[in-house]
C-alpha cells in the first residue's frame, strides 16, 4: 500500500488518475455522444438537452460532497471505488441500448455514470485539499487538469475511431473497462482517517458562504465556465454539419483541443503558484475574450483547429487557477461539500453553455454563437477585480521586502 502521507510525489499521478476517469466520460457526453445522435438522425435540440441532462450530478456536487463530509469517518478512497464502478457498470450497459428506440433509459445510465464521476470527484477534491497547501495546490490542481484532458483526448481519438470502426456499443464497452483497469490505482493506496466521527457541516458552510469574497468567487465560476461549455457541444457540431467531417477526423481533431488544455494546466498551475492567482488569471482570461472570438474566421478545419488549440491551452491555465483559488478559500472541515458547491456551480455554468447550445446554433447561427462566447469574458473580467484574495495579498508584501 502506498502512503499518499509519506511519498508526496505519489499525490500527482493519483489525483492525474482520478480526473482522467473524469475526462472519459466528458469527452463521451460532449462528442462521442452528439456525434452517434446525429448519426442516428435525432434531432440537434434534443441532443443538446440529453448532453445538458448528463451534467446534471455534477451541478449537485453540493449534495454528493454533503454525503462525503458527513460520513467522513468512512474516509474519502471508499466514495471513489464506488463511484469508478458506478461509472464503468452503467457505460457497459448502455452499450446494449439503441438511443434511437430507448432515449429514457440510454440518458438515464449516462446520467448514471455521470453520478459515478461525481462522487469521484468530489471525494478526490476533499482528499486533496486534506493533503496540499497553498504553496503546491496549483501543482496539484495542474496535475488533475491534465488526467482529466487526457482522458478527453483518449477519448475522443482512441474510442472515436474505435466508434467508428467497429460501432458504438463497442466503444461504449471499452470505455467502461478503460475505468476498470484504473480503479486498480484506487486499491493501492492507503488513506488515514483522522475523523473517527459524524461532522455537523451545516453551521459551517453557512458561515463559509456568508464571506463576501467566497460569494464573488462562487459568481465568478459560475460565469467563466459558461462559454467553454457552450464550445465544447459547438465545435464539434460544427465539424460535422459545416464543415462535413467524419466521427473519426473529428475525433483526432478534438483531441488537440484537449492536449493543449494540458500544457495549460501545467503553466497555470507554475504561473499561480509563484504569482498568485488573479493576475494570472487576468492573463489568461484576457487571451481568451481574444481568441474565442475569433473563432468567427474559423472557415476550415485548419483555422478552427489553430484557435481551437490556443482557446484549450488559455482554458486550462484558466481551470487550474479557479480550482486552486477554490482550494484556497475552502474551510478543510467540510472540504468536499464547500469544495463542491464552488465548483458545482462551474458546472452549472458549463450545463447552462451545453443545454442551450443547440437553441442559440438554430437561432443565432454558429458565427454569433462563437462572437457572444468571447465577449463574455469582459464583465467576467469585472468580477475578478473586485476579488480580495490573502494569498496573492502575501505575495505582493513578500516580492516588496525582498
Amino acid at each position: 500500500m502506498i502512503d499518499l502521507a509519506k511519498n508526496r510525489l505519489f499525490i500527482y499521478p493519483f489525483f492525474g488518475s482520478l480526473y482522467f476517469l473524469e475526462g472519459i466520460i466528458y469527452a463521451l457526453a460532449t462528442v462521442i455522444i452528439p456525434i452517434y445522435f446525429i448519426e442516428k438522425d435525432i434531432d440537434l435540440s434534443i441532443t443538446t438537452i440529453v448532453v445538458g441532462l448528463t451534467t446534471i450530478p455534477w451541478a449537485l456536487k453540493f449534495f454528493f460532497g454533503g454525503i462525503v463530509d458527513y460520513f467522513k469517518k468512512f474516509g474519502r478512497k471508499r466514495f471513489i471505488i464506488i463511484g469508478e464502478i458506478l461509472s464503468a457498470s452503467s457505460l457497459i450497459i448502455i452499450s446494449i441500448i439503441d438511443p434511437k428506440t430507448a432515449l429514457i433509459p440510454f440518458t438515464l445510465l449516462i446520467i448514471l455514470a455521470s453520478t459515478g464521476v461525481a462522487l469521484l470527484d468530489v471525494s478526490a477534491d476533499a482528499w486533496a485539499i486534506q493533503l496540499s497547501t497553498e504553496k503546491n495546490r496549483g501543482k496539484i490542481n495542474a496535475a488533475m487538469f491534465s488526467g482529466q484532458f487526457f482522458g478527453m483526448a483518449l477519448c475522443t481519438s482512441l474510442i472515436g475511431n474505435i466508434a467508428g470502426i467497429f460501432g458504438y456499443h463497442i466503444a461504449f464497452i471499452c470505455s467502461g473497462f478503460l475505468i476498470l483497469i484504473v480503479i486498480i490505482f484506487s486499491f493501492i493506496i492507503k488513506e488515514e482517517i483522522i475523523i473517527k466521527t459524524r461532522q455537523k457541516i451545516g453551521k459551517v458552510l453557512i458561515k463559509e458562504f456568508k464571506n463576501n469574497t467566497t460569494k464573488l468567487i462562487a459568481l465568478f465560476g459560475l460565469l467563466s465556465s459558461i462559454s467553454f461549455g457552450l464550445l465544447g457541444v459547438v465545435v464539434p457540431i460544427y465539424m460535422k454539419t459545416v464543415l462535413n467531417l467524419e466521427i473519426g477526423q473529428i475525433g483526432l481533431f478534438v483531441t488537440i483541443g484537449p492536449l493543449s488544455t494540458m500544457i495549460g494546466n501545467i503553466i497555470g498551475g507554475f504561473l499561480t503558484d509563484k504569482y498568485g492567482r488573479k493576475g494570472s488569471l487576468a492573463l489568461f482570461l484576457g487571451l481568451n475574450l481574444i481568441f474565442t472570438t475569433g473563432l468567427i474566421f474559423a472557415n476550415s478545419w485548419q483555422k478552427l483547429i489553430i484557435l481551437w488549440s490556443i482557446i484549450g491551452f488559455l482554458h486550462g491555465g484558466h481551470y487550474t487557477i479557479v480550482s486552486a483559488m477554490f482550494m484556497d478559500i475552502t474551510n478543510p472541515k467540510v472540504g468536499a461539500a464547500q469544495y463542491s458547491i464552488l465548483s458545482g456551480l462551474t458546472n452549472v455554468g458549463e450545463m447552462g453553455g451545453m443545454s442551450f447550445s443547440g437553441t442559440l446554433i438554430t437561432n443565432l447561427g454558429f458565427s454569433r454563437v462563437f462572437l457572444y462566447s468571447g465577449w463574455i469574458y469582459g464583465p467576467i473580467l469585472l468580477i475578478l477585480y473586485f476579488i480580495k484574495l490573502k494569498s496573492d495579498t502575501k505575495k505582493i508584501i513578500t516580492k516588496k521586502v525582498l
